[in-house]
Protein backbone atom coordinates (compact mmCIF):
# COMPACT_ATOMS: atom_id res chain seq x y z
CA UNK A 1 0.00 0.00 0.00
CA UNK A 2 1.31 3.21 -0.86
CA UNK A 3 0.53 6.07 2.01
CA UNK A 4 1.01 9.08 -0.87
CA UNK A 5 -1.65 7.36 -2.97
CA UNK A 6 -4.66 9.57 -1.52
CA UNK A 7 -2.37 13.18 -1.20
CA UNK A 8 -3.59 15.81 -3.76
CA UNK A 9 -2.14 17.14 -7.01
CA UNK A 10 1.96 17.31 -6.52
CA UNK A 11 2.08 21.26 -6.44
CA UNK A 12 -0.55 21.93 -3.81
CA UNK A 13 2.23 20.17 -2.01
CA UNK A 14 4.37 23.10 -1.85
CA UNK A 15 3.78 26.18 -0.10
CA UNK A 16 4.76 29.54 -2.15
CA UNK A 17 6.82 31.87 0.21
CA UNK A 18 5.47 35.82 0.24
CA UNK A 19 9.20 36.42 1.16
CA UNK A 20 10.54 34.89 -2.01
CA UNK A 21 12.79 37.65 -3.70
CA UNK A 22 11.41 38.93 -6.63
CA UNK A 23 14.36 39.63 -8.48
CA UNK A 24 15.23 35.81 -9.26
CA UNK A 25 12.91 33.69 -11.20
CA UNK A 26 11.85 30.09 -9.65
CA UNK A 27 13.02 28.05 -12.42
CA UNK A 28 16.42 28.14 -15.30
CA UNK A 29 16.32 26.95 -18.45
CA UNK A 30 19.73 25.46 -18.12
CA UNK A 31 22.33 25.05 -20.71
CA UNK A 32 23.87 22.52 -22.76
CA UNK A 33 27.17 23.17 -22.57
CA UNK A 34 29.88 21.98 -20.13
CA UNK A 35 30.86 23.24 -16.96
CA UNK A 36 33.88 24.15 -18.89
CA UNK A 37 32.23 25.61 -21.27
CA UNK A 38 31.55 28.44 -18.33
CA UNK A 39 35.70 29.10 -18.33
CA UNK A 40 36.03 28.93 -22.43
CA UNK A 41 33.14 31.78 -22.66
CA UNK A 42 34.53 34.22 -19.80
CA UNK A 43 38.23 33.27 -21.23
CA UNK A 44 36.53 34.86 -24.34
CA UNK A 45 34.18 37.75 -23.14
CA UNK A 46 37.14 38.70 -20.26
CA UNK A 47 40.23 37.72 -21.64
CA UNK A 48 42.61 39.92 -19.03
CA UNK A 49 40.13 40.33 -16.12
CA UNK A 50 41.56 38.93 -12.81
CA UNK A 51 40.42 35.18 -12.08
CA UNK A 52 42.47 33.99 -9.38
CA UNK A 53 44.42 35.71 -7.17
CA UNK A 54 47.26 34.04 -5.12
CA UNK A 55 49.12 36.17 -2.55
CA UNK A 56 48.90 39.20 -5.58
CA UNK A 57 49.90 36.52 -8.74
CA UNK A 58 46.90 37.52 -10.70
CA UNK A 59 45.69 34.61 -13.45
CA UNK A 60 43.84 36.02 -15.90
CA UNK A 61 40.68 34.49 -17.63
CA UNK A 62 42.73 33.69 -20.61
CA UNK A 63 45.42 32.73 -19.25
CA UNK A 64 43.35 29.98 -17.04
CA UNK A 65 41.91 28.93 -19.82
CA UNK A 66 44.83 28.36 -21.75
CA UNK A 67 46.42 26.29 -18.96
CA UNK A 68 43.33 24.50 -18.28
CA UNK A 69 43.65 23.36 -21.88
CA UNK A 70 47.68 22.36 -21.73
CA UNK A 71 46.89 20.43 -18.60
CA UNK A 72 44.24 18.68 -20.66
CA UNK A 73 46.45 17.97 -23.17
CA UNK A 74 48.59 16.31 -20.59
CA UNK A 75 46.25 14.12 -18.85
CA UNK A 76 45.15 13.11 -22.32
CA UNK A 77 48.50 11.75 -22.89
CA UNK A 78 49.20 9.93 -20.14
CA UNK A 79 46.16 7.78 -20.98
CA UNK A 80 42.83 9.82 -19.41
CA UNK A 81 39.76 9.30 -21.44
CA UNK A 82 35.89 10.29 -21.53
CA UNK A 83 34.40 9.23 -17.93
CA UNK A 84 37.77 8.32 -16.23
CA UNK A 85 37.99 9.59 -12.54
CA UNK A 86 41.20 11.69 -11.73
CA UNK A 87 42.06 12.24 -8.21
CA UNK A 88 42.02 16.11 -6.81
CA UNK A 89 43.99 16.11 -3.98
CA UNK A 90 45.07 19.85 -2.92
CA UNK A 91 44.68 22.67 -0.15
CA UNK A 92 43.52 25.52 -1.73
CA UNK A 93 45.17 27.28 -4.05
CA UNK A 94 45.29 28.18 -8.11
CA UNK A 95 46.72 24.61 -8.82
CA UNK A 96 43.11 22.97 -7.64
CA UNK A 97 41.10 25.46 -9.69
CA UNK A 98 42.94 25.12 -12.62
CA UNK A 99 43.60 20.77 -12.08
CA UNK A 100 39.72 21.14 -11.24
CA UNK A 101 38.72 22.66 -14.90
CA UNK A 102 41.55 20.56 -16.71
CA UNK A 103 40.03 16.99 -15.80
CA UNK A 104 36.69 18.37 -17.33
CA UNK A 105 38.36 19.39 -20.03
CA UNK A 106 39.69 16.22 -20.89
CA UNK A 107 36.21 14.49 -20.62
CA UNK A 108 36.99 13.33 -17.44
CA UNK A 109 35.41 13.33 -13.89
CA UNK A 110 36.80 14.93 -11.22
CA UNK A 111 37.18 13.32 -7.67
CA UNK A 112 37.63 15.78 -5.09
CA UNK A 113 39.62 14.57 -1.61
CA UNK A 114 40.12 16.26 1.10
CA UNK A 115 43.66 16.64 1.85
CA UNK A 116 43.44 15.95 5.61
CA UNK A 117 42.98 12.51 4.97
CA UNK A 118 45.65 10.33 5.73
CA UNK A 119 46.93 6.89 3.46
CA UNK A 120 45.09 4.92 5.39
CA UNK A 121 41.39 6.97 4.15
CA UNK A 122 43.32 7.79 0.91
CA UNK A 123 43.46 4.26 -0.63
CA UNK A 124 39.56 4.09 -0.49
CA UNK A 125 39.43 6.79 -2.73
CA UNK A 126 41.61 5.57 -5.25
CA UNK A 127 40.29 1.91 -5.20
CA UNK A 128 36.18 2.84 -5.10
CA UNK A 129 36.51 5.53 -7.87
CA UNK A 130 38.88 3.16 -10.08
CA UNK A 131 40.73 6.08 -10.19
CA UNK A 132 44.49 5.58 -12.22
CA UNK A 133 45.65 9.09 -11.75
CA UNK A 134 45.96 12.04 -9.73
CA UNK A 135 46.41 15.76 -9.25
CA UNK A 136 48.54 16.88 -6.13
CA UNK A 137 50.92 18.68 -4.05
CA UNK A 138 54.55 17.61 -3.12
CA UNK A 139 53.53 18.25 0.27
CA UNK A 140 50.72 15.44 0.03
CA UNK A 141 52.57 13.40 -2.24
CA UNK A 142 54.08 10.82 -0.17
CA UNK A 143 50.77 9.87 1.54
CA UNK A 144 48.90 9.37 -2.15
CA UNK A 145 51.73 7.33 -3.07
CA UNK A 146 52.02 4.94 0.19
CA UNK A 147 47.67 4.86 0.03
CA UNK A 148 48.22 3.80 -3.60
CA UNK A 149 51.02 1.47 -2.84
CA UNK A 150 48.79 -0.23 -0.06
CA UNK A 151 46.41 -1.46 -2.74
CA UNK A 152 46.64 -4.38 -5.08
CA UNK A 153 48.94 -3.84 -7.99
CA UNK A 154 45.88 -3.65 -10.66
CA UNK A 155 44.48 -0.73 -8.69
CA UNK A 156 47.05 1.64 -8.24
CA UNK A 157 47.54 4.86 -9.48
CA UNK A 158 49.61 4.67 -12.81
CA UNK A 159 50.69 8.24 -13.25
CA UNK A 160 50.79 11.59 -10.71
CA UNK A 161 50.77 15.22 -11.70
CA UNK A 162 52.94 16.83 -8.52
CA UNK A 163 52.96 20.91 -8.09
CA UNK A 164 54.75 23.10 -5.53
CA UNK A 165 52.67 24.80 -3.81
CA UNK A 166 54.99 27.95 -4.85
CA UNK A 167 54.52 27.12 -8.52
CA UNK A 168 51.57 29.98 -8.76
CA UNK A 169 53.28 32.55 -6.02
CA UNK A 170 55.34 35.55 -6.76
CA UNK A 171 58.84 35.06 -5.64
CA UNK A 172 58.48 38.21 -3.16
CA UNK A 173 55.26 36.31 -1.67
CA UNK A 174 57.43 35.96 1.72
CA UNK A 175 58.09 40.04 2.00
CA UNK A 176 54.86 41.15 1.46
CA UNK A 177 52.70 41.80 4.46
CA UNK A 178 50.93 40.00 6.37
CA UNK A 179 52.45 37.10 4.72
CA UNK A 180 51.53 34.42 7.81
CA UNK A 181 55.62 33.52 8.65
CA UNK A 182 55.54 30.28 10.13
CA UNK A 183 53.52 29.41 6.29
CA UNK A 184 56.80 29.74 4.58
CA UNK A 185 58.08 26.28 5.14
CA UNK A 186 55.02 24.52 4.12
CA UNK A 187 54.43 27.63 1.22
CA UNK A 188 57.52 28.06 -0.27
CA UNK A 189 59.74 24.79 0.26
CA UNK A 190 61.45 23.03 -2.10
CA UNK A 191 59.40 19.50 -0.97
CA UNK A 192 61.49 16.85 -2.81
CA UNK A 193 59.28 14.31 -4.88
CA UNK A 194 58.31 10.91 -3.87
CA UNK A 195 61.37 8.65 -4.17
CA UNK A 196 61.52 5.63 -6.80
CA UNK A 197 60.50 3.19 -3.38
CA UNK A 198 57.43 4.79 -2.83
CA UNK A 199 56.28 5.41 -6.29
CA UNK A 200 56.61 1.68 -7.02
CA UNK A 201 55.43 1.54 -11.00
CA UNK A 202 53.65 4.99 -11.00
CA UNK A 203 55.16 7.57 -12.89
CA UNK A 204 55.63 11.52 -12.19
CA UNK A 205 55.28 14.76 -13.94
CA UNK A 206 55.68 18.02 -12.46
CA UNK A 207 52.83 20.76 -12.65
CA UNK A 208 55.39 23.00 -14.95
CA UNK A 209 56.36 20.99 -17.59
CA UNK A 210 52.55 19.27 -17.23
CA UNK A 211 50.97 23.18 -17.96
CA UNK A 212 53.52 23.28 -20.89
CA UNK A 213 52.28 20.02 -22.53
CA UNK A 214 52.26 21.14 -26.30
CA UNK A 215 50.11 18.47 -27.43
CA UNK A 216 46.68 18.89 -28.72
CA UNK A 217 44.11 17.94 -26.03
CA UNK A 218 41.37 15.77 -26.89
CA UNK A 219 37.75 17.28 -28.75
CA UNK A 220 35.47 18.41 -26.19
CA UNK A 221 32.91 15.67 -25.96
CA UNK A 222 30.36 15.65 -22.55
CA UNK A 223 26.88 16.32 -22.58
CA UNK A 224 24.89 17.63 -20.04
CA UNK A 225 23.87 14.58 -18.80
CA UNK A 226 27.63 12.89 -18.08
CA UNK A 227 29.36 12.96 -14.88
CA UNK A 228 31.29 15.86 -14.06
CA UNK A 229 32.18 15.26 -9.88
CA UNK A 230 32.35 12.39 -8.18
CA UNK A 231 32.23 13.89 -4.22
CA UNK A 232 32.53 11.55 -1.23
CA UNK A 233 30.52 11.80 1.36
CA UNK A 234 30.49 8.93 4.70
CA UNK A 235 26.87 8.18 6.73
CA UNK A 236 26.19 5.49 9.01
CA UNK A 237 27.94 2.66 6.81
CA UNK A 238 31.20 3.68 7.71
CA UNK A 239 32.93 4.41 4.27
CA UNK A 240 32.42 6.71 2.23
CA UNK A 241 30.09 6.72 -0.58
CA UNK A 242 30.66 8.79 -4.10
CA UNK A 243 28.16 10.79 -5.27
CA UNK A 244 27.04 10.86 -8.78
CA UNK A 245 26.79 14.42 -10.26
CA UNK A 246 26.42 15.67 -13.84
CA UNK A 247 27.30 18.81 -15.30
CA UNK A 248 23.56 19.34 -15.49
CA UNK A 249 23.52 19.56 -11.81
CA UNK A 250 26.88 21.87 -11.25
CA UNK A 251 25.60 24.14 -14.63
CA UNK A 252 22.28 24.55 -12.24
CA UNK A 253 24.06 25.15 -9.18
CA UNK A 254 26.17 27.84 -10.43
CA UNK A 255 23.66 29.64 -12.47
CA UNK A 256 21.28 29.37 -9.45
CA UNK A 257 23.57 31.01 -7.34
CA UNK A 258 25.48 33.85 -9.05
CA UNK A 259 21.38 34.88 -9.49
CA UNK A 260 20.66 34.33 -6.05
CA UNK A 261 23.86 35.60 -4.31
CA UNK A 262 24.38 38.90 -6.76
CA UNK A 263 27.50 37.55 -8.31
CA UNK A 264 29.09 39.67 -11.61
CA UNK A 265 32.10 39.98 -13.11
CA UNK A 266 32.95 42.99 -10.65
CA UNK A 267 32.67 40.98 -7.66
CA UNK A 268 35.76 40.02 -5.89
CA UNK A 269 35.20 37.37 -3.38
CA UNK A 270 37.68 36.04 -0.16
CA UNK A 271 38.25 32.28 -0.99
CA UNK A 272 38.52 30.43 2.03
CA UNK A 273 36.36 28.04 2.42
CA UNK A 274 38.31 24.68 1.39
CA UNK A 275 37.21 23.97 -2.45
CA UNK A 276 37.66 20.19 -2.31
CA UNK A 277 34.20 20.25 -0.08
CA UNK A 278 30.98 20.89 -1.96
CA UNK A 279 30.38 24.12 -0.59
CA UNK A 280 33.50 25.78 -1.83
CA UNK A 281 33.40 23.63 -4.99
CA UNK A 282 30.28 24.06 -5.92
CA UNK A 283 28.60 26.95 -4.11
CA UNK A 284 31.38 28.96 -4.58
CA UNK A 285 34.50 28.35 -7.19
CA UNK A 286 31.71 27.13 -9.87
CA UNK A 287 29.38 29.99 -8.91
CA UNK A 288 32.29 32.71 -9.54
CA UNK A 289 33.79 31.39 -12.67
CA UNK A 290 29.95 31.22 -14.21
CA UNK A 291 29.76 34.65 -13.10
CA UNK A 292 33.39 35.78 -14.44
CA UNK A 293 34.09 37.05 -10.72
CA UNK A 294 37.79 37.40 -8.93
CA UNK A 295 38.12 34.56 -6.41
CA UNK A 296 41.41 35.89 -3.67
CA UNK A 297 42.32 32.69 -2.92
CA UNK A 298 43.63 31.79 0.77
CA UNK A 299 45.06 28.84 1.33
CA UNK A 300 43.95 28.35 5.21
CA UNK A 301 42.42 30.95 7.58
CA UNK A 302 44.61 33.62 8.76
CA UNK A 303 42.22 36.70 10.28
CA UNK A 304 45.48 39.08 9.66
CA UNK A 305 45.75 38.04 6.08
CA UNK A 306 42.28 37.67 5.70
CA UNK A 307 41.94 41.45 6.45
CA UNK A 308 44.71 42.46 4.73
CA UNK A 309 43.57 40.97 1.61
CA UNK A 310 40.00 42.29 2.06
CA UNK A 311 41.55 45.81 2.07
CA UNK A 312 44.10 45.49 -1.16
CA UNK A 313 41.62 43.73 -3.19
CA UNK A 314 38.56 45.16 -1.92
CA UNK A 315 36.44 42.19 -1.34
CA UNK A 316 32.85 42.32 -1.78
CA UNK A 317 31.97 38.96 -1.12
CA UNK A 318 33.06 36.50 1.66
CA UNK A 319 31.49 33.25 1.89
CA UNK A 320 32.95 31.33 5.45
CA UNK A 321 32.28 29.22 8.28
CA UNK A 322 31.34 30.84 11.66
CA UNK A 323 34.33 29.71 13.03
CA UNK A 324 36.08 32.30 10.91
CA UNK A 325 33.95 35.35 12.11
CA UNK A 326 34.28 34.49 15.41
CA UNK A 327 37.76 34.96 14.95
CA UNK A 328 38.12 37.61 13.19
CA UNK A 329 35.59 39.50 15.47
CA UNK A 330 38.11 38.97 18.25
CA UNK A 331 41.00 40.44 17.14
CA UNK A 332 42.55 43.13 18.18
CA UNK A 333 43.04 45.15 15.41
CA UNK A 334 39.61 45.00 14.05
CA UNK A 335 39.13 48.74 14.75
CA UNK A 336 41.85 49.56 12.33
CA UNK A 337 40.95 46.99 9.84
CA UNK A 338 39.45 48.23 6.19
CA UNK A 339 36.72 46.09 5.22
CA UNK A 340 34.10 48.59 4.44
CA UNK A 341 33.79 47.24 0.31
CA UNK A 342 31.98 44.28 2.10
CA UNK A 343 28.47 44.11 0.73
CA UNK A 344 27.97 40.33 1.69
CA UNK A 345 28.56 37.73 4.33
CA UNK A 346 27.79 34.41 4.69
CA UNK A 347 27.81 30.20 4.46
CA UNK A 348 26.35 27.29 5.48
CA UNK A 349 27.38 23.65 7.14
CA UNK A 350 27.14 25.30 10.50
CA UNK A 351 24.72 27.20 12.23
CA UNK A 352 25.49 31.16 13.09
CA UNK A 353 25.35 31.53 16.48
CA UNK A 354 22.84 34.36 17.25
CA UNK A 355 24.86 36.71 19.13
CA UNK A 356 27.80 36.45 16.37
CA UNK A 357 25.10 37.26 13.86
CA UNK A 358 24.25 40.08 15.84
CA UNK A 359 28.17 41.52 15.93
CA UNK A 360 28.54 40.94 12.48
CA UNK A 361 25.56 43.92 11.69
CA UNK A 362 26.59 45.84 14.42
CA UNK A 363 30.42 45.84 12.62
CA UNK A 364 29.61 45.68 8.63
CA UNK A 365 26.16 46.71 8.85
CA UNK A 366 25.46 43.48 7.09
CA UNK A 367 22.38 40.54 7.59
CA UNK A 368 24.41 36.91 7.80
CA UNK A 369 23.24 34.71 4.94
CA UNK A 370 23.04 31.56 5.97
CA UNK A 371 22.52 28.48 4.12
CA UNK A 372 21.95 24.53 3.76
CA UNK A 373 23.13 21.77 1.27
CA UNK A 374 24.80 18.52 1.37
CA UNK A 375 27.26 16.50 -1.25
CA UNK A 376 24.23 14.84 -2.47
CA UNK A 377 22.67 18.00 -3.51
CA UNK A 378 25.30 19.90 -5.22
CA UNK A 379 25.50 22.75 -3.28
CA UNK A 380 22.53 24.92 -1.76
CA UNK A 381 19.46 22.88 -1.62
CA UNK A 382 17.62 25.90 0.43
CA UNK A 383 18.83 29.37 1.17
CA UNK A 384 18.00 32.65 2.70
CA UNK A 385 17.02 35.63 0.53
CA UNK A 386 19.30 38.87 1.15
CA UNK A 387 16.03 40.65 1.47
CA UNK A 388 14.33 38.99 4.07
CA UNK A 389 17.01 36.30 6.03
CA UNK A 390 16.40 35.17 9.26
CA UNK A 391 18.70 33.96 11.72
CA UNK A 392 19.72 30.18 12.63
CA UNK A 393 17.68 29.28 10.02
CA UNK A 394 18.00 27.12 6.65
CA UNK A 395 16.11 29.24 4.39
CA UNK A 396 13.69 28.80 1.17
CA UNK A 397 13.78 26.19 -1.09
CA UNK A 398 16.82 27.29 -3.59
CA UNK A 399 15.93 28.03 -7.27
CA UNK A 400 14.62 24.92 -9.06
CA UNK A 401 14.57 23.41 -6.15
CA UNK A 402 11.69 21.71 -3.95
CA UNK A 403 11.66 20.41 -0.44
CA UNK A 404 8.92 19.15 1.89
CA UNK A 405 8.66 18.03 5.41
CA UNK A 406 7.46 14.46 6.06
CA UNK A 407 6.73 11.74 8.47
CA UNK A 408 9.15 9.63 9.12
CA UNK A 409 6.70 6.95 9.33
CA UNK A 410 3.93 7.06 7.17
CA UNK A 411 6.06 9.78 4.72
CA UNK A 412 3.07 12.21 4.60
CA UNK A 413 3.70 15.86 4.58
CA UNK A 414 3.21 17.03 7.99
CA UNK A 415 1.37 20.63 8.63
CA UNK A 416 3.83 23.69 9.00
CA UNK A 417 4.93 24.50 12.48
CA UNK A 418 5.64 19.94 12.75
CA UNK A 419 8.85 18.28 13.30
CA UNK A 420 9.66 15.87 10.47
CA UNK A 421 12.31 14.79 8.07
CA UNK A 422 13.53 17.34 5.04
CA UNK A 423 13.24 15.68 1.62
CA UNK A 424 14.34 17.60 -1.13
CA UNK A 425 14.18 17.03 -5.04
CA UNK A 426 15.42 19.20 -7.89
CA UNK A 427 17.99 19.08 -11.13
CA UNK A 428 21.01 19.21 -8.60
CA UNK A 429 20.46 16.11 -6.33
CA UNK A 430 22.78 13.24 -7.11
CA UNK A 431 21.89 10.62 -9.87
CA UNK A 432 23.07 8.10 -7.65
CA UNK A 433 26.28 6.83 -4.78
CA UNK A 434 29.06 5.31 -7.02
CA UNK A 435 28.56 1.37 -7.14
CA UNK A 436 25.79 1.49 -4.19
CA UNK A 437 22.66 0.86 -5.69
CA UNK A 438 21.44 -0.41 -2.30
CA UNK A 439 22.59 2.97 -0.62
CA UNK A 440 20.97 5.35 -3.38
CA UNK A 441 17.59 3.26 -2.97
CA UNK A 442 17.35 3.80 0.64
CA UNK A 443 18.20 7.50 0.28
CA UNK A 444 14.88 8.33 -1.29
CA UNK A 445 11.22 7.95 -0.73
CA UNK A 446 8.16 8.67 -3.15
CA UNK A 447 5.55 11.22 -2.10
CA UNK A 448 2.58 11.89 -4.23
CA UNK A 449 4.23 9.73 -7.17
CA UNK A 450 7.70 12.11 -6.89
CA UNK A 451 11.08 11.17 -5.86
CA UNK A 452 12.91 12.95 -2.89
CA UNK A 453 16.04 12.34 -1.04
CA UNK A 454 16.20 12.09 2.12
CA UNK A 455 18.31 14.61 4.07
CA UNK A 456 18.31 12.72 7.27
CA UNK A 457 18.04 16.12 8.73
CA UNK A 458 14.82 16.74 11.16
CA UNK A 459 13.36 20.32 11.04
CA UNK A 460 10.34 22.01 10.11
CA UNK A 461 9.10 24.53 7.81
CA UNK A 462 7.11 27.88 9.15
CA UNK A 463 3.89 29.61 7.48
CA UNK A 464 6.00 31.73 5.62
CA UNK A 465 7.96 28.80 3.35
CA UNK A 466 11.03 28.82 5.96
CA UNK A 467 13.01 25.70 7.13
CA UNK A 468 14.65 24.99 10.35
CA UNK A 469 16.83 22.51 11.27
CA UNK A 470 15.93 20.96 15.03
CA UNK A 471 18.06 17.41 14.71
CA UNK A 472 19.40 14.87 13.16
CA UNK A 473 18.04 11.33 11.80
CA UNK A 474 21.40 10.29 10.81
CA UNK A 475 24.50 10.15 13.51
CA UNK A 476 26.64 12.96 12.17
CA UNK A 477 28.91 15.47 13.93
CA UNK A 478 29.21 18.99 12.78
CA UNK A 479 32.28 20.30 14.03
CA UNK A 480 33.12 23.67 12.57
CA UNK A 481 31.29 22.81 9.35
CA UNK A 482 33.49 19.65 8.84
CA UNK A 483 30.73 16.36 8.83
CA UNK A 484 31.93 13.64 11.03
CA UNK A 485 30.12 10.26 10.47
CA UNK A 486 30.86 8.19 13.62
CA UNK A 487 30.56 4.95 12.07
CA UNK A 488 33.80 6.02 10.00
CA UNK A 489 35.75 6.99 12.58
CA UNK A 490 34.44 3.97 14.64
CA UNK A 491 36.03 1.67 11.98
CA UNK A 492 39.35 3.05 11.50
CA UNK A 493 39.76 3.03 15.51
CA UNK A 494 39.08 -0.76 15.52
CA UNK A 495 42.75 -0.81 14.37
CA UNK A 496 44.04 -0.20 16.91
CA UNK A 497 45.27 -3.45 19.00
CA UNK A 498 44.24 -1.95 22.16
CA UNK A 499 40.37 -1.02 21.30
CA UNK A 500 38.10 -4.05 22.05
CA UNK A 501 35.09 -1.27 21.58
CA UNK A 502 34.33 2.17 20.54
CA UNK A 503 31.69 4.30 20.17
CA UNK A 504 31.73 7.72 18.85
CA UNK A 505 29.44 10.63 19.82
CA UNK A 506 29.50 14.71 19.59
CA UNK A 507 30.29 16.73 22.86
CA UNK A 508 29.78 20.73 22.89
CA UNK A 509 32.92 22.60 21.87
CA UNK A 510 32.56 26.40 22.58
CA UNK A 511 34.29 26.99 19.68
CA UNK A 512 33.84 24.28 16.95
CA UNK A 513 30.16 24.05 17.72
CA UNK A 514 30.79 20.15 18.72
CA UNK A 515 33.82 18.09 18.55
CA UNK A 516 34.24 14.35 18.39
CA UNK A 517 34.11 12.01 21.18
CA UNK A 518 34.82 8.95 22.32
CA UNK A 519 33.78 6.18 24.44
CA UNK A 520 36.38 3.19 24.35
CA UNK A 521 36.73 -0.52 26.20
CA UNK A 522 39.98 -1.87 26.05
CA UNK A 523 41.07 -5.33 25.34
CA UNK A 524 41.75 -7.42 28.67
CA UNK A 525 44.96 -6.81 29.37
CA UNK A 526 45.30 -3.29 28.00
CA UNK A 527 44.00 -1.42 31.36
CA UNK A 528 46.44 0.65 32.56
CA UNK A 529 49.20 -0.06 29.95
CA UNK A 530 47.22 2.35 27.15
CA UNK A 531 46.06 5.50 28.34
CA UNK A 532 43.45 8.16 26.41
CA UNK A 533 45.72 10.29 25.30
CA UNK A 534 47.44 7.72 23.91
CA UNK A 535 44.63 6.79 22.18
CA UNK A 536 43.90 10.35 20.83
CA UNK A 537 47.40 10.85 19.70
CA UNK A 538 47.01 7.69 17.45
CA UNK A 539 43.86 8.81 16.26
CA UNK A 540 45.37 11.95 15.15
CA UNK A 541 48.05 9.53 13.11
CA UNK A 542 45.93 7.78 11.46
CA UNK A 543 42.69 9.66 10.29
CA UNK A 544 42.59 13.29 9.33
CA UNK A 545 42.67 15.68 11.72
CA UNK A 546 39.05 17.22 11.79
CA UNK A 547 37.65 13.45 12.25
CA UNK A 548 40.30 12.23 15.40
CA UNK A 549 38.48 11.93 18.38
CA UNK A 550 39.53 15.17 20.89
CA UNK A 551 37.93 13.55 24.07
CA UNK A 552 38.23 9.57 24.78
CA UNK A 553 36.24 8.12 27.57
CA UNK A 554 37.81 4.85 28.57
CA UNK A 555 34.80 2.82 29.98
CA UNK A 556 34.60 -1.14 31.30
CA UNK A 557 31.73 -1.56 28.93
CA UNK A 558 29.20 -0.07 26.41
CA UNK A 559 25.13 -0.26 27.38
CA UNK A 560 23.40 -2.39 24.84
CA UNK A 561 20.53 -3.50 23.77
CA UNK A 562 18.71 -6.88 24.04
CA UNK A 563 20.02 -7.72 20.26
CA UNK A 564 23.90 -6.93 21.07
CA UNK A 565 23.65 -2.99 19.18
CA UNK A 566 25.68 -0.49 21.22
CA UNK A 567 22.71 1.76 22.27
CA UNK A 568 24.70 4.90 20.95
CA UNK A 569 21.12 7.43 21.21
CA UNK A 570 21.82 6.50 25.18
CA UNK A 571 25.54 7.95 25.31
CA UNK A 572 24.60 11.05 23.28
CA UNK A 573 21.90 12.17 25.79
CA UNK A 574 24.19 11.20 28.87
CA UNK A 575 26.73 13.17 26.91
CA UNK A 576 23.92 16.45 26.68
Amino acid sequence: MNPAADLPASAALFATSPQWPGRVPRRLTLPATSVWDNLAINARRYPDHAALVFFDQTISYSQMCAQTERLAAHLYQQGVRKGDRVILLMQNCPQLVLAHYAILRANAVVVPVNPMNTAAELAHYISDADARLAITTADLAAALCEASASLPAAQQLAHLVISLLSDTMPADAAAQPDFPPAWAPWLLGAQPLPGAALLGTTTVSRWLDAVACAAEPPALDVSASDMAILPYTSGTTGLPKGCIHAHSHVQHAAMAGVLWGRQSTESVNLVVAPMFHITGMVSIMHVLVCAGATLVIMPRWDRQLAAALMARWRVTHWANIPTMVVDLLASPKLAQMDTRSLVYMGGGGAAMPQSVAQRVKEVWGLDYIEGYGMTETCGASHANPYEHPKQQCLGLPHIGMQSLVIDTETWLPVPDGEVGEIVVQGPQVLQGYWKQPAATAASFVEVAGQRFFRTGDLGYRDAYGYFFLTDRLKRMINASGYKVWPAEVESLMYRHPAILEACVIAAKDDYRGETVKAVVVLRQGQQGLVSAQDIIDWCREHMAVYKAPRVVQLVEQLPKSGSGKVMWRLLQEKEQ
